[in-house]
């Protein structure tokens, strides 16, 4: 169960390779900004995979099953699909917890000038990223120019690295280690869209990389009524260079 997402084609072209019988794969509709690269389910069509929506999965969950896999899946969980797995239910999460639950983990964490950023498995319980952990893997990030795209685009080669190391223990019939994750912080879709307005005091080029990830809206203000996104000149250049690298020239 997938997002679609390079990284989570990458997981699952692995599982692939490596032989593993994938049964089902729950991937999101197509949509306009979606590359081929990123679509879950071309991957799994050129695999031969039989993909199934959310709700089929839930009526008709397969037998006989040894892991349930969730890789940024968008979806809050829900029994038979937690406890179908013999290992369990698996979710690989693009922040380290349970320090950065739900959304706009990268987001603050340029807000806040960290040094070090992270990715976690847990197995999956019946609330969003609070289930046990079974690794956390940490990693520097430059706190002076990372934009949350930048470090969208870490993450995921980290956490395809975590799910390789993770389900090598599944396939090789190791024990999945498994730690309560105790308290932790969360950040609401509410809190997340207040932290986007610039307001006076901010640190401004802080708060425009930490909103940076076109096409959705960045660091905004209120105009009119409306919400303009605001960008700077280093950003300006990054979205030239990618226009110039994709052949857009005047």
């Amino acid at each position: 169960m997938g997002k679609s997402k390079r990284s989570a084609v990458r997981a699952l072209d692995w599982l692939v390779a490596r032989g593993v019988e994938v049964v089902a794969v729950v991937a999101p509709e197509p949509d306009e900004l979606t590359h081929e690269q990123q679509r879950l389910d071309l991957a799994a069509r050129r695999h031969g995979l039989l993909g199934v929506s959310e709700a089929e999965l839930y009526a008709n969950p397969p037998a006989d099953v040894d892991v349930v896999i969730s890789f940024l899946f968008w979806n809050l969980i829900r029994e038979p699909l937690i406890s179908l797995g013999r290992v369990g239910c698996l979710n690989f999460h693009p922040g380290p917890l349970p320090d950065f639950r739900g959304v706009g983990g990268y987001n603050v964490a340029i807000l806040e000038g960290l040094s070090s950023w992270g990715v976690s498995c847990h197995f999956v319980d019946e609330h969003f990223d609070t289930g046990d952990l079974v690794e956390v893997e940490r990693f520097p990030i430059d706190q002076a120019a990372e934009t949350a795209f930048s470090l969208d685009l870490k993450s995921q080669d980290h956490l395809v690295a975590l799910f390789e190391r993770v389900l090598q223990r599944v396939l090789d019939g190791d024990e999945v280690p498994r730690v309560p994750q105790g308290d932790g912080r969360y950040l609401s879709r509410a809190e997340f869209d207040e932290l986007r307005v610039v307001r006076p005091g901010d640190d401004l080029g802080r708060k425009l990389r930490a909103f940076w990830y076109p096409p959705w809206p960045g660091a905004v203000v209120d105009v009119d009524g409306r919400r303009l996104t605001l960008v700077d000149e280093p950003l300006l250049a990054d979205a030239a260079a990618a226009y110039r690298d994709a052949g857009r020239l005047p």
